[in-house]
This record gives structure tokens, sequence and C-alpha cells, in this order.
């Protein structure tokens, strides 16, 4: 666990144990994964042994949730049942699956009450690195600690010597260790988000990671947070790149070693551990104006697992995703607008033009395409022909990024500020910089209607939010 303080930045000890999901029926029944989530409060102690425990929601009491993994293949079926005091849902990130288990309020299904139950079922043809969490409340569930990582194993995975899940988060704590209570407060709503003051690794003790010379690593980072952007710098490492947002992509290593996560994104990396026994290596978070070491790798006095980099191949199968027909694309303009220190003078919100105060005083400062959207059930912002390669055209004017997911499908990045991608890779939650232009396309095969929205879950809950419909 690292504190992030005004001073400084400390290391803080944190021990919440992850839990395994309750198992349901035959294991031998291999076909189909079976399995409970149940969210509920719960107390753990992230702050570390001597310090106050922390309530948090948790999935089955813990966080991060259970990690659920199968195989591609595999139809995974979840028993839910909801012991919060709210209405709640669970959304799949990232898995193309039917429109009826997206776990959209009122889109998709009703929302689960306290005390209901909800059986998802579905089975998810994409093979990499996901996750879930709530769609009701989410700035609060989601700040409180209900997430959980998703992964769908290839049928030939790369040979590793140890596949590993890095769930990354921050936290808004008191001086008591408590969540502090400032959710939905304005300034959060209309500026970059719920920021916390300590940061997680898997609801651990983020400060060390052991690792030994020679070993190669497979490393899923999902980040999880509300609102931070996490941008790990490997120092005296090469991380190689396989896989963003679940989707494999050509093997290539980041970029100075560094790593950018928006929230809600995840990265697959091939890592292979060339310090000596003893040696310590940083970590480093350097996304905003201030840098803090996140954790650092610590080698063990074990003789190198072996003399050179493992010599076998990293790239991973694609998945089968339909190739967008550029040639027959049809466009769609999305402007991204409002917030503070934005140009937005007024939007639509409730089918009516409301100056900026107005829109403040009720806390729907964000829009697109000119809707400040109140209501999750609203008309589609667009009707997409099923079948048919869409462009979304994206434009943030806006002085905050804003990583903007999709619901339901994979979109191929084509280019930012007119220069075509690098790698072309597919994504379902792409980081729009401000005053920046990103364009992506996809094939609406997946009818129904999707949801569209920053997921800055402030951002999202003070308007900047929409639906696709594909039909």
């Amino acid at each position: 666990m690292t504190q992030l303080t005004r001073r400084h930045f400390a290391s803080l000890c944190a021990a919440s144990a992850a839990a395994a999901l309750v198992p349901l029926g035959d294991a031998a029944a291999a076909a189909v994964k079976r399995y409970r989530l149940r969210p509920q409060p719960a107390l753990v102690p992230l702050l570390g042994p001597g310090a106050p425990e922390t309530r948090i929601w948790g999935y089955n009491g813990r966080v991060p949730g259970p990690e659920i993994r199968l195989r591609r293949g595999q139809r995974l079926r979840v028993e839910f049942e909801n012991r919060l005091g709210q209405e709640t849902t669970v959304h799949w990130h990232g898995l193309r699956i039917p429109n009826a288990m997206d776990g959209v309020p009122y889109v998709t299904q009703p929302p689960i009450p306290p005390g209901g139950r909800f059986v998802y079922d579905f089975e998810p043809p994409d093979a990499g690195t996901f996750w879930y969490h709530p769609h009701v409340r989410g700035a609060e569930q989601q700040g409180r600690g209900l997430y959980g990582a998703l992964i769908v194993e290839e049928y030939e995975p790369p040979r590793v010597d140890r596949d590993v899940t890095w769930v990354i988060d921050d936290w808004r704590l008191t001086d008591g260790g408590a969540i502090h209570e400032s959710f939905f407060n304005p300034m959060d709503l209309s500026h970059a988000g719920r920021l916390g003051n300590v940061a997680s690794l898997n609801g651990r003790d983020s400060s060390v990671f052991q690792v030994r010379a020679g070993e190669r690593l497979r490393l899923r980072l999902i980040n999880t947070a509300n609102a931070r952007i996490f941008a790990l710098r490997f120092e005296d490492h090469r991380p190689v790149v396989i896989a963003l947002d679940g989707q494999p992509v050509r093997p290539h290593e980041a970029e100075d070693g560094r790593v950018v996560l928006p929230p809600a994104g995840r990265a697959d990396l091939i890592l292979d551990m060339a310090g000596k026994p003893g040696q310590v290596s940083p970590v480093v978070d350097d996304y905003y104006r201030f840098s803090y070491t996140f954790l650092d790798f610590v080698y063990t006095s074990a003789p190198p697992l072996r003399d050179s980099p493992l010599d076998a191949p990293v790239a991973l199968e694609a998945n089968p995703l339909p190739e967008p027909d550029l040639a027959n694309a049809r466009r769609h303009d999305i402007l991204l607008a409002g917030g503070a220190m934005g140009s937005m003078g007024s939007a639509i919100l409730n089918g009516a033009e409301t100056d900026i105060r107005e829109l403040a005083r009720r806390g729907k400062v964000w829009a697109i395409n000119g809707v400040a959207s109140h209501r999750i059930d609203m008309p589609p912002l667009a009707t997409l022909e099923r079948g048919r390669t869409h462009l979304l055209a994206m434009r943030n004017d806006t002085a905050f990024p804003h990583p903007m997911h999709l619901h339901g499908f994979a979109f191929r990045v084509l280019a930012r500020n007119g220069k075509p991608s690098r790698y072309r890779e597919w994504l379902d939650t792409v980081l729009v910089d401000p005053e920046e232009s990103v364009e992506v396309a996809f094939v609406a095969d997946n009818p129904g209607d999707w949801l569209f929205h920053c997921h800055v879950l402030e951002h999202m809950a003070a308007g900047m939010f929409a639906t696709l419909r594909v039909a």
C-alpha cells in the first residue's frame, strides 16, 4: 500500500487476503464454470498491521473480489446475491457477450435490489485480461472496493514462469483509515474525478514485490481506480506489451519502460527479471506532475533461474474479432465537452437547453454532443446498422482526459490527431487527452443498446454517458 499525501509518498503496510470464488457443483464438469458472488460490507486491514481496519464493500467480503479464471470456450455461470443495502448489478468489463448479460440497470436488466438474486450466464468469445464491477452508483460502489479480475486463458498461452495479476487502485481515506464519505462532491464531478491518497496493489502492501533473477513473468495490469491514471515506469527492466484491454497486440517494448493505464485500462506484459540476486529496482508512477515509487521489485537471494532470457515466443493468438471495413464505414462525430475550465456555456438537460450555472447546480457538467445525460435509459445517441463498420471520431474539447469505454465491443484505434496509430491496437477503453481527436472503428455485430461513457466515474455521474443502439 502506498500512501499519497500532500507532503510526500510513503509506503504503508496492507494485508487484505484475496478470496477464492465459491465453486458450485461437480468440479469435473469443466464445460461450465459455476460460481457464487456476493457483494457485502467487510472490514479489511488496508493500512496494515496495527492500523484500524477499513470498512469496505467487497465481492465475497474481500478486495479485490475473487479472481475468476476460465479457459476460452468455457461457459461461465455466476449466481449473484446482493448483500448490500442498495441496488446493484455486475458489468463484465471488456467482454463481448449478449446484451442481456451486460449488467447495466434499466438498459439490459432491472437493478438487483438488496437481498435480490440474478444469474449471469455467458461464454466469453475472447481470451484475455478483463474485470468486473457494478454499474449502479458506480462512483461510490466501485470506490468502496467492488471490483475483481476476470481472466480468460488462451488455448496456448505463452511460456512463462509466473502468470501474475496486478489489480491497482487508489483510495481516499481519512486519517483514521476510513473511506472518506465525499462521494459525488462538486469538485470531483467537475474536475479530474475522485483521486485518492492511498494507492494499493491487490488490496495489499504495494511497497515490495518479490522476484527471482532470471524468471519470466506474465504481468496482467488492471486499473480499477475511479479516476486515477497510472503511468508505471519499470526502472532497470524492459517490459514487452503483448495485449491491451485483453486483446493481443504486436509485441513491443513499452516506450521508456513506461506503461500508461487509464481507469478501466489493462495491459499484459512479458517481463524478464534481468536483475541480480539481492537487487532492488523501483516501479515508479509518474503520470502527474509528481512521481512516487509504487513498489520495489526485490530480488531474492536465490541463484538465477536461468543465465539468459527464456527463448520462447510471446505473441498471442488473435481473438475472433471482425475486421472493420473502412471503405464502407459510417462516420459518427462525437464531441466531449464541459467541466471546469471548459468552454461549454450550455447543454441539453432533460430535453431543455440549460446554462452552465444551472447544470452545475444540478451536478450535470459534462456533455456528449451537447447532451448532459441524466437518465441511463435515455434515447440512444445513435442507431448503428447491424453488421456494418462504424467509425467514431471523438474530439475532446475539455481541460481533462477522458477514458471513453464502449460496452459490448472492442474497437481498432485508427488515428490520434490525424496521425495513424502505430500498433492499430484493439481497445474497449481509449484515453482521449484534452484537445485531442481520436478515431476508432468496429463492426456493429452485437445487437442491443450499449452504454458509451467516460470511465472517470465522476464524469459519467455528471453527464458524460450515452447509449448506442445496434439494430
